[in-house]
């Protein structure tokens, strides 16, 4: 693990199966090509992947002196968060639970061989 360059985002309020299928479009890409794929997904979960790519590469370029360009998406995954259980009022006194979930993204990025 002494070539992997991360970045983390937590508590995003989107949930994790939502943010796997934007994160599924980007794995094993370059880093540069993925923010531009993420930069025209239509998805909302597309913002925060982007956002926490770009600090990824922010992280190898400043922590590790290596170019953006000899970085690809190594791995990403988004785990599930505290999900917010709020309450909404049915008909005839009932209840009914809302889940509100939230995600944690990681990203991993590893320098490409030459």
């Amino acid at each position: 693990m002494e070539n992997d360059i991360y970045a983390q985002a937590r508590y995003i309020p989107i949930s994790a199966q939502k943010v796997r299928l934007v994160a599924d479009l980007v794995r094993g890409k370059g880093a540069v090509e993925a923010l531009a794929t993420l930069k025209f997904t239509p998805n909302r979960a597309a913002g925060p992947i982007a956002k926490v790519l770009k600090s990824a590469v922010a992280n190898g370029e400043e922590n590790f002196g290596v170019s953006r360009d000899d970085l690809y998406v190594y791995r990403i995954f988004a785990d599930e968060a505290p999900t917010r259980k709020w309450r909404r009022f049915g008909a005839r006194g009932r209840f009914k639970p809302w889940l509100r979930r939230s995600s944690h993204i990681t990203v991993i990025l590893r320098e490409r061989d030459q």
